[in-house]
């Protein structure tokens, strides 16, 4: 009777664990399936965080080691392309196993009241730098704020919920404050008349010799398809050209002279003083412009750890590159008289892309998600670049590889 009963306990705390890991990523995967029910997001959000707040201890680990599995598998699907396709089940498990960790902690000293701050503090913390799992961004597509505030009053509601004995009701009080229902999409359309193609080229072919000149006649039909509609900016997304481009004289030729006929920004690589930078060179009027990049990839672009473990880690796994170089701060482009905030992927998705904004209104994102196609990530991309066009009242346009192209509006 007591190993039935001890059974029965395990297998419960597994249930609770798993069933809190689905609630809380069942917003990526409706969205994934294109099914965006604000009602639903709002229950099964609300559900997710409750459930965050009242499982076991023992049922948290599991619940972010699956949790963190279902976010951020994706990022092992790049691996093929680096040889390295034998690591995806270390590189998975060795996510799942940092956000078990994190998870783990929020009831470290198990008690409501430190669970809700640790939890809330989770949403200021970005593990080696990477910033996708926010807890916010599960409301995105509901009737609840995506705010801090909105975020710190679900959990005091639940605070109420949980401890009052009697009129649990009241505890609701505080989700009253934070219902949006929405004040109808703002149309803020810049001056320019924008092209955005849509590309859809392999990562597998990207790379290779053979492919680079179909790839640079692919770039330039695009460009000739818009001036031939009259546009005022043709937009490639990241690394549309694979080469350095500033070292490429007969490119930069051709690139130049079309720039007296429609302005063009693309994203290709930038050497400098032997560092390399990954960029958006943007052409006008026969002059030209360069934005490196300013927050790397974790793991992608960068290695987020103390210098000896990153020369062992290139050494390894990338043949002794070295990371990419990074700029300090962004850079806008002035297009027919307004300021485009350049971002360039990942860096899109971060605070710092956002800081000192100014009079800035739009932003014109790049992006190659190639490397992680077929998998969940344009979807947590499309997500997060909702949350911070709102956020920060940004347009945003959108220029993929491999994903749809999106303008998203505050």
């Amino acid at each position: 009777m007591f190993l039935l009963k001890r059974d029965y306990s395990n297998k419960n705390f597994i249930i609770k664990g798993f069933i809190t890991a689905i609630l809380l990523s069942s917003f990526i995967y409706l969205s994934h399936f294109n099914i965006e029910i604000k009602l639903l997001n709002t229950f099964l959000g609300l559900f997710a965080i409750y459930f965050l707040l009242i499982i076991p201890k023992n049922s948290l680990p599991i619940t972010g080691f699956l949790t963190g599995i279902l976010w951020c598998y994706w990022m092992a699907v790049s691996l093929q392309y680096y040889d390295l396709i034998y690591l995806t089940p270390v590189v998975i498990i060795g996510i799942g196993l940092v956000y078990a960790i994190i998870f783990y902690l929020f009831a470290f000293y198990d008690r409501l009241t430190i669970r809700i701050a640790m939890i809330f503090a989770f949403t200021f913390f970005a593990p080696f730098g990477f910033n996708w799992m926010k807890f916010e961004l599960i409301f995105i597509d509901s009737y609840i704020g995506t705010s801090k505030i909105d975020f710190a009053l679900i959990l005091i509601s639940f605070y109420f919920i949980i401890k009052l004995k009697r009129h649990k009701i009241l505890g609701l009080i505080p989700l009253l404050f934070i219902l949006d229902f929405g004040k109808g999409e703002f149309i803020d359309n810049p001056k320019a008349n924008i092209y955005m193609p849509q590309m859809n080229i392999e990562q597998s072919l990207k790379w290779q010799k053979e492919y680079q000149t179909t790839l640079i006649e692919k770039n330039f039909e695009e460009i000739s398809k818009a001036i031939e509609s009259k546009k005022d900016l043709v937009v490639l997304p990241e690394t549309a050209f694979t080469n350095v481009l500033n070292k490429n004289a007969e490119l930069l030729e051709r690139l130049i002279y079309l720039s007296n006929e429609i302005d063009i920004l693309t994203g290709a690589l930038y050497v400098e003083n032997n560092q390399i930078y990954n960029a958006s060179y943007f052409f006008t009027k026969g002059e030209i412009q360069v934005a490196k990049k300013v927050v790397l990839v974790p793991f992608g672009e960068e290695i987020p750890l103390p210098k000896y473990f990153v020369n062992l880690i290139n050494k390894l796994f990338y043949n002794g590159a070295s990371d990419y170089s990074k700029a300090s701060t962004p850079t806008d482009f002035v297009i027919k008289g307004e300021k485009f905030r350049n971002a360039i992927c990942y860096e899109g998705t971060t605070d710092k892309i956002f800081e000192n904004l100014g009079d800035t209104r739009y932003m014109i994102m790049i992006t190659n998600n190639a490397w992680f196609t077929p998998s969940i990530e344009p979807t947590l991309q499309h997500l997060l670049l909702k949350y911070y066009s709102k956020k920060y009242g940004v347009t945003i346009f959108h220029v993929a590889n491999g994903s749809p192209n999106r303008i998203y509006r505050p």
